[in-house]
């Protein structure tokens, strides 16, 4: 039997302009993380997960309080990180992000997305359905890594504020990509998290 990851970004943080490294949801957060909690009723959930920080825990609260069978549970291997650094083969259009990411920084990151990887995509018996509730830089990583793409590519591959990544495992079979960043469930107007003209 297949087992299931759905990967589901925070909600909208408030403020999050001014450049806060957390807080809580926007009114508008709020109602996308009622709107992913509506798309996700009827899943079979086996288990959920969010990252420790405001805005992740929020969103899960809220898709909890929907889904009243779900009990998220905080997981340090889901903080908001950045998961590699520099490498050769990086466009230059990348390298001024890292200019304010420290070494230290890069090998924690580094660090727990190894540990979360070997937590979430080890292979389980019986079929499992299991949600994540994190940060971009964090779902990036676990696309890049079930597509076996190059370590910086995580830099590459964005998510808007409550968009739907689904990962699928078989018997056998590699890890695939089902669905990535799926924002049917949110009206044009509470698309946020990516440039404007994706978002539509």
């Amino acid at each position: 039997m297949p087992q299931y990851l759905y990967l589901v970004r925070h909600g909208e943080q408030q403020d999050a302009e001014y450049g806060l490294p957390d807080g809580p949801l926007s009114p508008r957060g709020k109602r996308q993380a009622h709107l992913i909690a509506e798309r996700l009723g009827g899943v079979p959930f086996t288990g959920a997960w969010h990252s420790p920080l405001q805005r992740a825990a929020e969103t899960a609260a809220i898709i909890a309080d929907r889904l009243p069978s779900l009990t998220p549970e905080p997981s340090p291997l889901l903080f908001d990180c950045v998961p590699s650094g520099r490498a050769p083969e990086m466009p230059k259009a990348y390298a001024p992000f890292f200019n304010s990411v420290s070494d230290d920084q890069i090998e924690a990151g580094r660090a727990q997305m190894e540990d979360a990887a070997a937590e979430f995509l080890h292979p389980h018996r019986g079929p499992r359905h299991d949600l994540l509730i994190t940060h971009n830089f964090v779902i990036a990583w676990f696309v890049r890594e079930v597509l076996g793409a190059p370590d910086w590519r995580w830099i590459s591959i964005n998510q808007a504020n409550c968009g739907l990544t689904v990962l699928q495992q078989k018997p056998g079979r590699p890890w695939s990509l089902i669905t990535h960043n799926d924002l049917g469930h949110l009206p044009v107007e509470l698309r946020t998290g990516l440039p404007d003209p994706l978002l539509f």
